[in-house]
């Protein structure tokens, strides 16, 4: 990747990844206040249930006129304590010492409370007042979701950053194919256009040094005549869909006519002769559209017919088409023949663009494009108007 295209990734990637993991890092917090809220409403239903067990001990132990005695909790993970009116200790189990006896509901980096007292008729006579209940489950069940949700939240941002690098080179890709097929087309255009200026230049030249002035006219016209073709398929291919196109009736046989004496001139520099076998054709089409058809299939047989070859231009019961006797196309390239920018083996080549605009035109009017091609034989394009008869 180019220093432009690895800029677009990571900005891609940051600004993805960036708003991405905020708003799941909103939803994460938000399921982790819900749940501490949870675990301490449990913890503190277990505490005060614990707190009223033993208080209905005590109470009960007072009617009987028995000696309380302190039992461990069913619950392990609950401790109790048992305090006079001065706080003196009577019973504890409790891990931390260090209590509160005013707060109903306390708690430290490692432990929750609860404390519950009894009624003043009832401490007085037993010596409790508090009973103080003490748990750690709430706290190591915080820390478990807290390393829970960070481990989420880390495992989510590498499969989010992974799915946003792949979603980034899956949409830079045509990007970047893009701005491959341009560059290829600029360096096609430059050397496509330098081959007919350059003879243009070269017989000017020779024409005014009054050299042989009826063959350098021909190369003279048949240059004018491809820069003037190459300047239409590029126009067309770049402002087709702003331009204003109008279907009107169509004297084919004429219109395919026209341009076969247009490019007599460019395949005599080649020794080649078009020949013609023309049925009456009338079709409802744009004339630009239909001349598109007929001149890029023309100059697609003459760039990759042999020297001193020939051409075949037929229209017979509303089928035309045109036989090259040329290099010809292998089976695996006839497929992406008619792609954008897709060029022949043939050291003319062209832009790629003429058979791009062909094929377009045939699928706007449903007309069957079809091709027979044989590698060092040649090839030859139908394509049936039947569609647009008149």
């Amino acid at each position: 990747m180019n220093k432009n295209e690895k800029k677009a990734l990571y900005s891609f990637l940051f600004i993805y990844i960036g708003s991405t993991v905020l708003i799941l890092s909103i939803l994460l917090l938000s399921y982790y206040q819900k749940e501490t809220d949870m675990v301490d409403r449990q913890c503190s239903i277990e505490m005060i249930s614990a707190a009223n067990k033993i208080k209905a001990d005590i109470l009960n132990a007072e009617m009987e006129h028995k000696t309380f005695i302190p039992k461990e909790l069913k619950n392990e993970n609950l401790k109790y304590g048992l305090f006079d009116k001065d706080g003196n200790t009577i019973y504890s189990k409790l891990e931390n010492s260090n209590i509160n006896l005013n707060d109903e509901a306390s708690h430290n980096s490692t432990h929750s409370f609860h404390v519950s007292q009894l009624e003043k008729q009832h401490h007085e006579k037993i010596k409790i007042k508090y009973i103080v209940i003490e748990t750690n489950q709430a706290i190591s069940e915080i820390k478990k979701l807290k390393i829970y949700i960070i481990l989420i939240l880390l495992l989510s941002t590498i499969f989010i950053g992974f799915i946003g690098y792949l979603l980034a080179k899956l949409l830079l890709k045509p990007v970047r194919e893009k701005v491959e097929h341009m560059d290829k087309f600029i360096k096609d255009s430059a050397h496509e256009l330098n081959t007919p200026i350059a003879v243009l230049m070269t017989s000017t030249s020779t024409l005014k040094q009054g050299r042989n002035p009826q063959k350098m006219l021909k190369y003279i016209v048949s240059s004018a005549k491809q820069i003037s073709q190459l300047y239409n398929d590029m126009h067309y291919s770049a402002f087709s869909k702003q331009d204003t196109f109008l279907d009107v009736n169509i004297d084919f046989n004429e219109l395919i006519n026209e341009s076969v004496e247009f490019f007599q001139d460019i395949a005599i520099t080649k020794g080649i002769k078009i020949y013609e076998e023309l049925d009456e054709c009338n079709i409802f089409m744009d004339k630009t559209k239909t001349q598109k058809i007929v001149n890029n299939l023309i100059s697609n047989a003459i760039k990759y017919s042999n020297r001193d070859s020939k051409i075949i231009v037929r229209l017979k019961k509303g089928i035309f088409s045109v036989q090259d006797f040329g290099i010809g196309i292998e089976e695996k390239e006839k497929k992406e023949i008619f792609k954008r920018y897709k060029r022949g083996k043939n050291f003319e080549g062209g832009f790629g663009i003429g058979l791009d605009i062909v094929n377009e035109v045939c699928k706007e009017y449903n007309l069957k494009l079809t091709l027979e091609s044989h590698v060092d034989k040649g090839s030859v394009f139908y394509i049936d108007f039947g569609s647009v008869l008149k």
